[in-house]
């Protein structure tokens, strides 16, 4: 791809400038996270704000979206600058397979940290297994989202039809929980990081219960050559009665392939310097490292990043 070529060159010969601070005319900002009460859309307010305050010029935005596969194509045609997104959405839109429809021009600035995919059922339902959703009433997240994407996964690993197996809807988080709480759904899906603070909220309302995965990670694994690794959610987080083995997958922050060097170094380094900003915002940011931020394959670095990691290599 004549895109990756030219990446890599300019990062070849990008070379040191300035001091990383950002550019000094003022520069639109869009940051497509996801739901607003979601991990990626508290992010998304630390990263505009500490924009804000550090980088002179940048009028950063935080959008309300589906997450993964629309903040995809929302930065593939420049409708946004940066965005949140799983690594296993990020894949299918640089290789351009579906949902999308050709290869996209993203590239990553880091990975942030690991999301982990939930399966909530009410504490006394009769829920036990991923098989155990066979003609149950399942929200499979928001329509263009991650969570969409993992959960039809993992109907089809457990050879379940998710158009004609169980009977899905496709709702935000927020949507889900009411409807879990109301009866009108027997389970909901959905990917994000530690604490997600709408189903530690639905805990407090009602007892909940979450469903096993981890078994299906080797299965994911080797359909879909990518990504699936077996995590565990702690009972404290949620209040649970013991801890649940589930299936992580990584977040990348990315950008367009067009994007300024400068702009992409600027936004990188804000990531490092003002991680504990971030983590005001929420926790998941404390996650962010440097050895562990360059591994975004298949995404390569922008050639700003690139410069960042290659400035402060050694550093802790």
């Amino acid at each position: 791809m004549r895109w990756v070529i030219v990446l890599v060159a300019a990062a070849l010969l990008s070379t040191v400038s300035g001091c990383g601070g950002g550019p000094a005319r003022p520069w639109r900002l869009v940051i497509a996270a996801g739901g607003r009460k979601a991990v990626y859309y508290a992010y998304g307010q630390g990263i505009a704000r500490a924009a804000a305050a550090h980088l002179p010029g940048a009028r950063p935005q935080v959008l309300a979206t589906a997450a993964s596969v629309e903040n995809l194509r929302l930065v593939a045609s420049g409708r946004a600058d940066v965005a949140f997104t799983l690594a296993d959405s990020a894949e299918l839109a640089f290789e351009g397979r579906p949902p999308f429809t050709k290869q996209e021009p993203v590239v990553a600035l880091a990975r942030l940290y690991e999301n982990y995919t939930y399966l909530v059922v009410a504490a006394n339902s009769d829920i036990h297994k991923l098989t155990d959703l066979r003609g149950r009433r399942v929200s499979l997240g928001a329509d263009g989202s991650g969570t969409e994407l993992i959960a039809t996964r993992l109907l089809t690993v457990a050879r379940l039809d998710p158009r004609k197996d169980v009977r899905p809807s496709r709702t935000q988080l927020a949507d889900a929980a009411t409807a879990l709480r109301a009866g009108r759904i027997d389970a909901f899906f959905f990917s994000g990081g530690l604490p997600i603070p709408q189903i530690a909220e639905l805990a407090k309302q009602m007892p909940i219960r979450l469903v096993e995965l981890a078994d299906y990670a080797a299965p994911l694994r080797k359909k879909y050559q990518a990504f699936y690794e077996e995590q565990s959610i702690l009972a404290s987080t949620y209040g649970l009665d013991g801890p649940v083995q589930t299936i992580g997958v990584p977040n990348y922050l990315v950008v367009n392939a067009s994007m300024p060097d400068d702009r992409a170094y600027a936004l990188t380094r804000l990531l490092f310097t003002r991680r504990d900003d971030l983590a005001a915002a929420h926790p998941a940011a404390l996650y962010l490292d440097r050895r562990s931020a360059v591994s975004t394959y298949p995404l390569p670095l922008h050639p700003g990043a690139i410069r960042y990691y290659r400035e402060t290599k050694g550093e802790g």
